[in-house]
């Protein structure tokens, strides 16, 4: 059997931070962190770096901010890849 890698293991979202202003930083609980431009994220781009700070993580894999500014509701896999796939939106 082959424990090489990462298996059977969930991601789960521990904190968020921009090491810089055009990335985002998402650590794991697990370990792990992933860095991503925020080219991928334009909603996330457009907030303020004060904005950025008050985000809110929900049932471990979901993330948002509490501006006013930000109405979409993020999803880890959008992180990892599976952007299509998970799109939440905040009602208007």
């Amino acid at each position: 059997m082959n424990n090489n890698g990462i298996t059977h293991i969930k991601p789960k979202i521990k904190t968020i931070d921009f090491p810089g202003p055009d990335k985002m930083s998402i650590s794991l609980s697990d370990g792990r962190e992933v860095i991503i431009p925020l080219s991928f994220f334009p909603d996330i781009q457009a907030l303020s770096p004060e904005e950025r700070k008050d985000w809110v993580v929900y049932d471990d894999e979901l993330f948002t901010f509490e501006s006013k500014n930000c109405h979409e509701i993020f999803h880890l896999e959008q992180v990892l890849g599976r952007e299509n796939e998970y799109s939440y939106h905040f009602p208007n």
